[in-house]
This record gives structure tokens, C-alpha cells and sequence, in this order.
């Protein structure tokens, strides 16, 4: 029942957003009462708490078949930062707003908890990029992927670009691509024009 409470909980909060979603719209479609929720869970925010866990390990399943497709590192690099960022501005963007807004500290410690994880699957991509050629060889992986996550922070967890006016995706263009570009070698940049995926 605690598994399926975390998996409805997840679609509804995702649907109304967080700060407007309450343990009554939470039970319509389990058909339970709200005391069956509070005996697995002590308040709202320790149930957000499980759905991140949820949430991240979804993303952990979706990154592992972008890993598994044939593109090259550039191109796997900046497809990775640019599906997350339609995650994180898509249909869902009412709930990563008030995730960031409302409940940074979760959202810190379900992105402390993930980091590993995530870092020890994607700095593969950066390395192997380096002795393929798509990147250049004084790049270091391990800070360059730091670059990228502060840069990608910077457009979803911040105010910073808001007297620009402009959407996500600009500034993603003008921010972490252009990041990932300077990493490029010319074979790099030639792969990422060529990906149909450019210029979206």
C-alpha cells in the first residue's frame, strides 16, 4: 500500500503541483481514507519525501537507456541536460517550481542522496568523449560536469535570468550548450549540428 500511496501521490503532485495538492485530492483515486495515508507517512512533506526517491530512481531507469542508445558522448551529453530540462519545464513544470521554491531542502537532499548515482553514470560519457575526440583533451570530466550542473541550477533553481524575459530553452542554448561546446573538438561540434535534435 506504501508503494502505490508513493506512486499515485507522485502523478497527483505532478498534475496539481505541489502547494495546491492535499492528502484529500491524494486518496480520490485510491479510494482510502487520509488516516491510511498518515499511517505510512507523518505529514505532506515525508510523503514528498518517498516520491522523490520514486522520482529519481524513475530517471536513473531513463538515463540508462540514453546510455544505451549508439550516439556519440557530445551528442549524449547534451541530449541528457536538454530532456531534463523538458522534465523540468514541461507538463510538470508547476511541480519542480515549487520543489525548488517552496522545498529547496528536499529537493537538496533527494539531489545529494542521487548525485553518485547519477555522476558515476554520466562521467563515463565526458571521459570517453575525451579519448574518442569529441572533447578536448585538457578537459576534466569531473569538473566540467560541475560546470554543466551549475549552469543547468542556475536556469531551474534560480532567479538569475528573469530580467532577460526569455524562456528555458534560450537560456539553455546560451548557457549549458554553449558550455558543452566549448568543450567540443570540431569533430564534437560537426556531431551536435548534424543531430537532428539541435535545434530544438
Amino acid at each position: 500500500m506504501k508503494e502505490e500511496i508513493t506512486k499515485v501521490a507522485l502523478e497527483r503532485f505532478m498534475q496539481y503541483d505541489i502547494r495546491s495538492m492535499t492528502i484529500k485530492k491524494l486518496v480520490e483515486p485510491l479510494g482510502i481514507s487520509t488516516k491510511t495515508v498518515y499511517k505510512y507517512f507523518k505529514s505532506k512533506e515525508e510523503l514528498l519525501e518517498e516520491c522523490l526517491r520514486l522520482m529519481y530512481r524513475q530517471f536513473s531507469d531513463d538515463l540508462e537507456l540514453l546510455l544505451k542508445s549508439n550516439e556519440n558522448p557530445a551528442v549524449t551529453l547534451l541530449t541528457l541536460f536538454r530532456s531534463s530540462l523538458a522534465k523540468d519545464f514541461g507538463i510538470n513544470h508547476g511541480f519542480f517550481y515549487d520543489l525548488n521554491h517552496y522545498y529547496p531542502e528536499l529537493q537538496n537532499v533527494a539531489l545529494a542522496r542521487e548525485q553518485n548515482n547519477f555522476a558515476k553514470k554520466i562521467l563515463p560519457i565526458v571521459e570517453n568523449g575525451v579519448v574518442e575526440g569529441y572533447f578536448k583533451n585538457d578537459t576534466n570530466p569531473a569538473i566540467a560536469l560541475t560546470g554543466i550542473g551549475v549552469l543547468y541550477a542556475s536556469i531551474t533553481r534560480s532567479g538569475s535570468y528573469d530580467q532577460f524575459g526569455v524562456s528555458a530553452n534560450v537560456l539553455f542554448k546560451n548557457l549549458v550548450e554553449v558550455y558543452i561546446r566549448g568543450m567540443c573538438t570540431e569533430k564534437g561540434i560537426k556531431e551536435i549540428e548534424i543531430n537532428p535534435q539541435h535545434n530544438k
